[in-house]
């Protein structure tokens, strides 16, 4: 009787039924030898046998190439019921092995998040740092995902103009990995093939070509604009900032603006947020010299520590059941007080749970 189930020592034979039982498929064996009595042993020696089997080898040549070229341009992603996955850095008795980083991009539903504004941040910068130190850790198929959700990231940055500085930061710093790993090295250190990794340089080539004559369309709106708001509100609103680009950026719209972004006490506030908890910062508050250019004491202390980071969602992660999740689609918890073993997940640190 075969054996039907999936064993991990072979793939097993192949079966076929017949009116006498089972009978086994051997594809290398007696009918082989039968198939090769038809063969004409004056044709092997003659001249002329090379074209003897070039038909079959051009078509399974043939079928190789469309099957690589499938492979290469399917956009079919992986499709999970559950949104959430299983954290595990070591094997114990009830689970084997370890979670990647590659199988956590896959089960996470990231598609689905880059359409939620709350969430595009989030996973444009996971996937910057993931282009500047992980891209060889994924595997083929999580690294053909990634292509194919960076693709409806910039897809998305066209269509609705919404944060194209932070993709074309993120393509520069996935095309300066690519030729480093590519080029400069001499030898293709990722999974795949090189040529597959050239075509993949020249397209973000492209995108980055499509973001930089990217052009905003004027919005035709009769209504109250944000000139139009008081002084003290726009100087709210900008208050509201966290971005020092976007500050300088809003400035030059109107001159009103220029000087609303060149106010002391905003640059001090943004000093605050960002460096405050930072070692040789914490009294960053209590300074109440005049004298203190804030604008430049923002640039000067950015060079030496890292920003506040500050998203609408991000992916959470549950120390009671170590599993990782979006809030929104929740995860079979086992504690008596979910809520307290929560803890959000900056993507640094989603990083750093997938190292070993």
């Amino acid at each position: 009787m075969p054996f039907l189930g999936k064993d991990w020592r072979s793939p097993g034979w192949s079966w076929t039924k017949t009116d006498h039982g089972w009978k086994r498929i051997v594809f290398f064996g007696h009918e082989l030898e039968d198939n090769n009595k038809d063969i004409d042993l004056k044709e092997l020696c003659s001249d002329n046998n090379e074209n003897l089997f070039v038909g079959e080898v051009c078509e399974l040549a043939n079928t190789k190439r469309k099957k690589e070229l499938y492979n290469n341009n399917t956009k079919s992603q992986f499709v999970f019921r559950d949104k959430w996955i299983y954290v595990q850095k070591g094997s114990t008795k009830e689970r084997h092995g370890y979670c990647t980083l590659g199988e956590a991009l896959n089960r996470l539903d990231f598609s689905s998040a880059i359409q939620d504004l709350r969430r595009f941040n989030y996973v444009a910068k996971l996937f910057q740092l993931i282009a500047r130190s992980q891209l060889t850790s994924l595997s083929g198929a999580a690294q053909k995902n990634y292509f194919n959700i960076l693709e409806k990231i910039v897809r998305k940055v066209l269509e609705d103009n919404y944060n194209p500085r932070l993709v074309k930061e993120l393509l520069q710093d996935l095309s300066s990995t690519l030729h480093s790993l590519t080029i400069h090295f001499g030898r293709c250190v990722l999974v795949g093939n090189v040529n597959i990794w050239l075509c993949r340089l020249e397209t973000i080539v492209k995108w980055q070509q499509e973001l930089n004559n990217m052009q905003i369309p004027k919005q035709l709106y009769t209504g109250m604009s944000f000139n139009d708001l008081p002084l003290h509100m726009q100087n709210k609103i900008l208050c509201k900032l966290s971005d020092a680009c976007d500050i300088i950026n809003l400035g030059q719209a109107t001159p009103t603006l220029h000087i609303l972004s060149e106010n002391r006490t905003l640059w001090k506030k943004l000093c605050q947020f960002h460096f405050s908890d930072k070692p040789f910062c914490r009294n960053l508050g209590l300074t109440r010299s005049d004298n203190v250019d804030w604008k430049l004491m923002y640039f000067t202390l950015q060079k030496h520590y890292p920003m506040k980071e500050q998203y609408g969602d991000t992916l959470h992660f549950c120390k009671h059941c170590s599993i990782l999740f979006w809030k929104d689609f929740g995860h079979p918890c086992t504690a008596n007080d979910p809520d307290s073993c929560l803890m959000p997940i900056s993507p640094q640190h989603f990083i750093d749970l997938f190292k070993f």
